[in-house]
């Protein structure tokens, strides 16, 4: 408002004066920081399920594929999102070069990626557990009416494992927010985490 008055105070003066109009440059605002590190959640949550309910899926439907996965699960599930940032990190740097016009910044995607792989594992679980334990005589009928695999799907799969599904969403959301803060304050995102 002061700069407005300055302004107008100088082209009172001086009509023919050039005036210059600068953006904000400070520090972002604590509300700037929330919906940053909201976003930042979010994304690597939106991630996570998006990779988590597919491969749960397919892990609870065929026995094959769940044995090939599990190891990789039990393997990765427990890795500490510390261990993470750096991995990330590095990935990130070597892969993704930023620009002028580059859509994300690399610290918002280190803090993304980060929490999308420490919050993927209990919605995958979650997921596989309901999938397998879908009802026989759900899928006997599936087969008697003779599906086809996205059917069967979207009729009886998913109806019948919805509650462990939410239950894994559920879960993967609280450790989404317990992660983002480390996320954040060690890839200098600037959110609450850096803040």
């Amino acid at each position: 408002k002061r700069q407005e008055e300055r302004n107008a105070e100088r082209l009172k003066e001086n009509p023919k004066a050039e005036v210059t109009i600068r953006n904000w440059t400070g520090k972002p605002t604590y509300f700037d920081q929330i919906v940053t590190s909201l976003y930042t959640v979010f994304t690597g949550f939106a991630l996570a399920t998006l990779i988590a309910v597919p491969l749960g899926i397919l892990c609870g439907m065929s026995r094959t594929i769940r044995i090939g996965i599990n190891p990789l699960v039990q393997i990765f599930r427990p890795v500490s999102p510390l261990a993470w940032l750096p991995i990330v990190t590095l990935v990130v740097s070597a892969v993704y070069v930023t620009s002028d016009n580059a859509w994300f910044e690399k610290s918002f995607i280190t803090s993304a990626i980060t929490v999308t792989l420490c919050s993927l594992w209990p919605t995958l679980i979650n997921t596989a557990l309901g999938v397998a334990s879908i009802d026989k005589d759900l899928l006997n009928v599936s087969k008697v009416l003779r599906l086809n695999w996205s059917t069967k799907v979207m009729k009886i799969v998913l109806p019948s494992s919805l509650e462990l599904i939410f239950t894994g969403l559920r879960l993967s959301l609280g450790v989404g927010w317990m992660v983002w803060i480390a996320a954040e304050m060690l890839a200098q995102n600037p959110g609450l985490g850096k803040f």
